[in-house]
C-alpha cells in the first residue's frame, strides 16, 4: 500500500484516535479555563472569553471529526518516519532555545530556521543561516518597534538599539 491510499482495514486508526483523545483534552482544559476568567459585568457579552471559547468549541468538533474518521478509516496509510529529517528540525528547536538568552532573537531564530530547511532537505545552512537571521531580525524589529514587545536581544538587536554590540 503506497502512502496516498486509503486505509482499507477494518481496525480503527489507533494514532487518529490518539489525537482525537488529546483535542478534546486541550479543548476541555480551555473550556474549564476560561470559565475560571473573572469578568467586568460590561464584558459579560463579548469580552476576553468569546475568542477561547471559539477556539476550544472548534478544537471539540476537530476532536469529534478525527473519531470519526479514524473509525471510518479516512485517513491515508502513513508512510515510515525518516528520523534524521526529524533531528535536524528538533535539533534546531534546541538550538533556538539555547541560544535565546546568549545570542538573541534574531540569530536563535535564524539558525532554527535554518535547521528546519535543512531537515526539509533545502539549501545548504551557508546559505540559510543568513536568510534566516535576516527574516528572524526583520521579525524582531516588527515586533520590538512597531508593537513595543519585549524580544530576547542579541549583538544584532543592541546594535540597533544602543549602537554597540
Amino acid at each position: 500500500m503506497s502512502a496516498g491510499e486509503i486505509n482499507s482495514t477494518r481496525r480503527p486508526d489507533g494514532a487518529a484516535l490518539v489525537i482525537a483523545v488529546i483535542l478534546a483534552a486541550i479543548s476541555i482544559i480551555i473550556f474549564w479555563q476560561t470559565s475560571q476568567m473573572r469578568v467586568p459585568p460590561v464584558q459579560q457579552r463579548v469580552g476576553p472569553t468569546v475568542f477561547p471559547y471559539v477556539v476550544a468549541t472548534s478544537l471539540a468538533f476537530l476532536a469529534i471529526g478525527t473519531v470519526f474518521s479514524a473509525f471510518r478509516n479516512g485517513f491515508p496509510a502513513r508512510s515510515k518516519d525518516e528520523f534524521g529529517p526529524i533531528a535536524w528540525i528538533v535539533g534546531g528547536l534546541v538550538a533556538q532555545i539555547l541560544l535565546l538568552s546568549i545570542a538573541g532573537f534574531s540569530i536563535a531564530t535564524g539558525v532554527l530556521f535554518a535547521l528546519t530547511a535543512k531537515g526539509f532537505g533545502r539549501a545548504p545552512l551557508w546559505q540559510t543561516i543568513p536568510i534566516g537571521v535576516v527574516f528572524a531580525f526583520i521579525v524582531w524589529f516588527l515586533f520590538a518597534r512597531g508593537l513595543q514587545l519585549s524580544l530576547p536581544q542579541g549583538p544584532l538587536e543592541r546594535l540597533l538599539t544602543t549602537g554597540s554590540f
